[in-house]
């Protein structure tokens, strides 16, 4: 135990993760001068991005809603960026603040040692295969919403002959041109990963259990910008007006509106609308098939719950993530829940107790990080400062 002491490196700040939470939270940091080291279990940065995202994916906010702190995109970049184009700002943004991750280092354990009033950070260096340790007089959690992909527990899945997937895995619609394809999740990722699939002539249904809004970029775009002067219910009303013109009542195909607007369940809830790519007019022509929720899987078949049974050769989950910090923060509870989200209402999730940040997780997008980083950086200087 002395000899890890002995060999334990002193920050003054961790931060486990460099995704764009924790590129925008070292980022101001620097502002601020203050040290810190990251880590990060991939080989790159920004990794969810780079390795495990389908090749059509965009932004679907507008770029003023997807930057991080102090860069803004450039004037003559497009409102809605390229997957490319995002990946080239963010090499530009971690260039700009030199910002050095340690990469391959999985995070073990991270404990609140209250006789030194200090985190411990085990951290293996998959490279060299040892285990390093840090102590820190702050961590930021900052591993973001999107860790693990989650696939539901669904009688008989084990028994599927055909394909499983999920939407972290997923690159393209061409490997199914022909197939019939069952897409499980109805977000924005399941509707797109349909829409994707159908343009490569496969044969793609999707399930859709509970009422969702559907909007175009053009008018979140415009109703995220209307929130800064007018009240949520009346942007929503507005948007909800744009959207009757432009969908009609989308009922008859098995898609249902919340009674909540689409500002205002996302406030509450977290829960984003799906920003259509195309989708809808694809499923009113009949390319893309609404199926309701699943009863059980038998092979090669599906068996949904209107006692309808299809036999496909895929299944993509586009089913979501969920958080991983708990398998490694063994004192989450000081600013997480035990499904690794925080613990604390938004606006006051970010902080937690004894020096525990969190920083990407209030389901508001890069957006969000962004405020987080900036947050939870301005505290941090100010804590410090303090002690001067």
């Amino acid at each position: 135990m002395e000899k890890l002491e002995l060999s334990a490196e002193k920050a003054l700040v961790v931060i486990v993760g460099a995704g764009p939470s924790g590129l925008a939270t070292a980022a101001c940091l620097t502002r601020h001068s203050i040290p810190y080291v990251i880590l990060e279990r991939e080989d790159c940065y920004a990794s969810l991005w780079k390795k495990r995202t389908y090749d059509r994916l965009g932004l679907h906010l507008a770029k003023e809603f997807c930057s991080l702190p102090f860069m803004p995109h450039p004037p003559t970049s497009p409102t809605f960026l390229s997957k490319d184009a995002f990946l080239r700002y963010i090499d530009d943004y971690v260039s700009h603040f030199d910002i050095n991750p340690r990469y391959c280092r999985y995070v073990e354990s991270a404990f609140y040692d209250k006789v030194e009033n200090k985190w411990r950070v085990e951290a293996k260096n998959t490279i060299e295969g040892k285990v390093e340790v840090y102590v820190s007089e702050l961590l930021v959690v900052a591993t973001g919403e999107n860790s693990e992909g989650n696939i539901p527990d669904i009688p008989g899945l084990d028994s599927f002959k055909g394909e499983i997937v999920h939407s972290k895995q997923y690159q393209s619609g061409l490997k199914y041109q022909d197939k019939d394809v069952l897409v499980v999740g109805c977000g924005n990722s399941g509707m797109e990963i349909a829409y994707d699939v159908s343009n490569f002539s496969g044969h793609p249904c999707i399930v859709v259990k509970g009422p969702f809004h559907v909007l175009t970029k053009e008018s979140v775009h415009l109703g995220m910008s209307l929130l800064k002067y007018l009240p949520t219910y009346l942007v929503d009303s507005l948007t909800l007006m744009h959207t009757n013109f432009t969908y009609g009542n989308l009922s008859k195909y098995g898609i249902h509106r919340p009674k909540i607007g689409p500002f205002s369940q996302k406030a509450s809830t977290g829960r984003s609308p799906v920003i259509d790519v195309g989708t809808i007019k694809k499923i009113k022509e009949g390319e893309i098939q609404v199926v309701p929720g699943i009863m059980k899987i038998n092979e090669d078949s599906v068996v949904f719950k209107d006692g309808t049974k299809r036999k496909f050769d895929a299944i993509v989950f586009a089913t979501g993530y969920k958080s991983s910090a708990n398998n490694w923060l063994k004192d989450y509870g000081y600013a997480l829940d035990e499904d690794g989200m925080p613990k604390n209402r938004f606006p006051a999730h970010w902080k937690g107790e004894n020096g525990l940040y969190c920083a990407g997780l209030s389901k508001r997008g890069l957006f969000g990080a962004a405020m987080d980083a900036q947050t939870i950086a301005d505290d941090i200087n100010k804590v410090l400062s303090g002690r001067k």
